[in-house]
């Protein structure tokens, strides 16, 4: 491997920094300078070239094409090297990616903290005096300074990656090429004109539905009753809570509370308004992201930020202040910002979305095999289990039973208690008791009685953690857990991380169908409550995770992935290749990996001259 350490060192100030904007912005905005760049071949000596056109000759030096380069943050230097220089390398290497894949999403990985976890040296403090200094500004001494400091930001790199490298899966780090190159090299276009109506329109809408709901006061929201009318009269659940005080249901309309959080994402732009106006915000989040899709269209095109390993789960996430993975995909105006985004003239966008990927996967893991069986042929699974809910035969399964069953299968596999199911149900319009709810969670766990047996094993795998014994859960045994580091080891080889993991007391209010005892971990904002059921659905994401990553890479032998949201990947191609690229790109999401061997999956696919044309 010929392989190229680096790291740029650019200019910044007060009101000028990626505390301030986002990296797409900062890197092309017209204040950007480049004061000069730290660049190690191999174990060798790193070099220092300053200013723009020693960076330019050193950078012209190197054989791009059969190197693979290293950073920690390629999406900044890698997006450098991109747009400001023209460079792109065979291949992209990440520190920090493989560091929140080694470690777990909860630890820091700063270059300062990384480097101490490895052992391998200190990091600098000479960036401090950096601040608002263009090239010119500084001292012959101070440059000199500047330059040992980026010349051992690139050693304490290789040092770490060859810590790291050895114990990274190969696949993995392909995974991370093709993540980051999304964004350093960017295929996709922003359609200024319908982003400019669109916010436009957010906006009137916004002021109408204040004018219609009589709202001429904060204070009239911040009326929980009040507050709660209003949801309701757009058709959502107000979101409840037990207080910690009274131990009694009550509203959870606090800034912390999670579901309260997600309302600020909702599809609906007229709940987004409600809570903009009782948090006291100016903007809605489609207002906000609508305004950043036109600035970017203003610079250039779209580069699509995704975080490798984002979640706990191993899954993407969004970055860069537009998180590309919650876009409105419902209505007419909901989907505007999908619109918006569209392929270079004389291409299409191929998208393909994997088919009930995470309930394919349960029923494989759990060795449910009339429901794995089910979806390997074909047949209707929502239909299957609403005529065992309703009792009638599969023909004469109505639409709304179906969507009874629908909801069953893709929410009761986890553990959930009637309750939750019941309030599930009302957020989707179809109102049932308390009593029927629990009828229907039932059936589901009878007809399916291997799903909860999973739940079982998960459970005692967390028993097993604090025990420290070893287990393995899962049909062969798919899944194993690493005692000294409290994770579980995927397939990938990578792990998902329980961290000080211990068994807490049961609260009061739980239901009967409800699994205990209830165990809780350490992260960053607080211990989070895990238990069977959990864990079985943290397991199915991360293998749903694990089969797209070695999806995407089938794909993009042929094409390049130009985003990933959730289960799908979206590519693409020149208009007279759409045939033959949409074949390519189902055959591949229908490859199932060595280790899932009969694991029935499916894919649906779309085409279209924009993202939201595709589904």
């Amino acid at each position: 491997m010929n392989l190229v350490t680096l790291d740029f060192e650019t200019y910044y100030a007060q009101d000028f920094s990626l505390s301030k904007i986002t990296t797409e912005q900062y890197i092309r905005d017209r204040r950007f300078e480049v004061i000069g760049l730290g660049l190690k071949h191999g174990p060798n000596p790193t070099e220092w070239a300053q200013g723009n056109d020693d960076v330019t000759k050193l950078l012209a030096s190197v054989d791009w094409n059969n190197t693979h380069v290293l950073a920690h943050n390629m999406m900044f230097d890698g997006a450098i090297l991109s747009w400001r220089y023209g460079v792109t390398p065979k291949f992209l290497l990440d520190t920090a990616c493989m560091s929140r894949a080694l470690h777990g999403t909860e630890q820091s990985v700063s270059l300062k903290n990384v480097a101490v976890r490895y052992g391998v040296g200190e990091k600098g403090t000479e960036v401090i005096m950096a601040k608002g200094k263009r090239l010119a500004d500084f001292t012959e001494e101070e440059i000199t300074a500047y330059a040992g400091y980026c010349k051992q930001d690139v050693d304490l790199t290789y040092a770490i990656f060859n810590k790291m490298q050895p114990k990274f899966p190969e696949q993995e780090l392909a995974i991370i090429d093709a993540t980051l190159r999304m964004f350093t090299e960017p295929s996709l276009e922003l359609d200024m004109g319908m982003l400019e109506m669109h916010l436009e329109d957010v906006r009137d809408r916004k002021d109408k539905l204040m004018v219609d709901a009589n709202i001429t006061d904060k204070k009239d929201l911040m009326s929980n009753a009040k507050f709660a009318e209003l949801l309701s009269g757009l058709g959502v659940t107000p979101p409840m809570k037990i207080s910690p005080t009274t131990e009694k249901e009550t509203f959870a309309f606090a800034k912390s509370d999670k579901e309260f959080q997600e309302l600020q994402e909702h599809d609906d732009e007229r709940v987004q308004t409600l809570v903009a106006a009782r948090l006291g915000t100016k903007s809605t989040l489609e207002e906000t992201r609508t305004q950043r899709f036109i600035d970017i269209s203003k610079r250039g095109t779209l580069p699509v930020p995704i975080r490798y390993y984002a979640a706990h789960t191993g899954r993407w996430g969004g970055d860069d202040k537009i998180n590309l993975q919650n876009l409105p995909s419902r209505g007419t105006n909901g989907k505007k910002l999908k619109k918006s985004i569209i392929p270079p003239d004389g291409y299409t966008i191929v998208e393909c979305d994997a088919s009930q990927i995470e309930a394919r996967v349960l029923a494989w893991l759990a060795e449910a095999d009339e429901l794995t069986h089910a979806f390997s042929v074909g047949e209707d699974v929502y239909v299957k289990m609403a005529a065992a809910i309703y009792k009638v035969a599969e023909a004469d399964v109505t639409g709304g039973q179906r969507f009874v069953g629908k909801t069953t299968i893709l929410g009761a596999g986890y553990g959930m208690g009637a309750k939750k199911f019941k309030t599930q149900l009302a957020g989707m319009g179809v109102e049932v008791d308390l009593a029927e709810a629990r009828r229907v969670i039932k059936i589901y766990r009878d007809t399916y009685w291997k799903i909860p047996t999973l739940w079982d094993e998960a459970q005692y795998m967390l028993e097993q953690l604090i025990a420290d014994a070893a287990v393995r859960v899962g049909r062969k045994g798919v899944l194993r857990i690493d005692i000294p580091q409290n994770a579980i080891i995927l397939p990938s080889g990578l792990r998902m991380f329980y961290e000080d993991l211990q068994l807490d007391p049961a609260p009061k209010g739980v239901e009967p169908e409800e699994v205990w005892p209830e165990y809780s971990y350490k992260t960053r904002r607080g211990r989070k409550n895990i238990y069977g059921g959990k864990v079985v659905e943290n397991v199915c994401q991360a293998l749903a995770r694990c089969i797209i990553g070695e999806q995407m890479l089938l794909i993009n032998q042929k094409y390049k992935s130009v985003m990933t949201v959730h289960d799908s990947i979206a590519i693409c191609c020149r208009d007279e290749e759409v045939v033959q690229a949409r074949e390519h790109v189902e055959q591949c999401m229908r490859h199932v990996p060595s280790w899932a061997a009969g694991l029935p999956l499916e894919c649906e696919s779309g085409v279209g001259k924009s993202y939201g044309d595709t589904g």
